[in-house]
């Protein structure tokens, strides 16, 4: 495997030094598609959050200071991804107001309807499933409670598709499949909000 294929196989499973500099890539690099994307909860005061693929933990520590009244749980299924979010957020974490964990969005470790936001930014690529891993999703949310989803990739744009050939296990999805999984999963209310200039789009779901 080249280096170059390597390095970006990173942006699935943080693993090693490569890792190491990935995360520290995607938390500057996914800003804006992530403040973009958070620009469309409206209208919601969650107390308890769920950050699932928190990457490096940078937008966990938005998340926090959007809401300041409530808690962030945070999950990656990468061992080097839950390490840099909890040093990201370590401040958080000693005030009780943020938790880090390993996890897999296939079998989530909580509760039944235990929060009021979940959200998912460039991390569903990687599910093994969309159908089967919203299902797990709507299973912790609240009635009631929201799914935000960010993508920078559409589906159809040149970039998206040129990593998902080089990236194994990577798949992009269209706005209409990410719909379509929601709804079989059970959410409702589903809205697609599209960035005029570039692929990146903005989906929320109501349990």
């Amino acid at each position: 495997m080249g280096l170059f294929k390597r390095f970006v196989s990173q942006t699935r499973k943080p693993e090693g030094v490569l890792g190491k500099i990935m995360l520290r890539g995607m938390n500057s690099g996914h800003a804006k598609v992530a403040d973009w994307g958070m620009g469309h909860l409206k209208g919601i005061s969650p107390e308890e959050i769920l950050e699932i693929g928190c990457g490096g933990g940078r937008n966990a520590g938005k998340l926090l200071r959007r809401y300041p009244k409530s808690s962030v749980t945070a999950v990656d299924y990468s061992e080097l991804s839950v390490a840099k979010a909890a040093e990201h957020n370590k401040n958080a974490i000693e005030e009780g107001r943020c938790n880090v964990q390993q996890a897999n969005a296939v079998s989530l470790p909580f509760e039944d309807e235990r929060f009021n936001l979940a959200t998912a930014f460039e991390t569903i690529y990687f599910w093994p499933g969309l159908e089967r891993c919203f299902a797990e999703v709507a299973r912790v949310l609240k009635p009631g409670g929201t799914f935000l989803i960010v993508n920078e990739a559409n589906g159809s744009d040149a970039a998206s598709q040129k990593y998902e050939k080089i990236i194994d296990g990577m798949k992009t999805y269209s706005p209409q499949q990410i719909e379509s999984a929601l709804k079989s999963a059970g959410f409702r209310e589903v809205v697609t909000y599209r960035c005029d200039s570039k692929p990146w789009i903005t989906v929320t779901a109501k349990k």
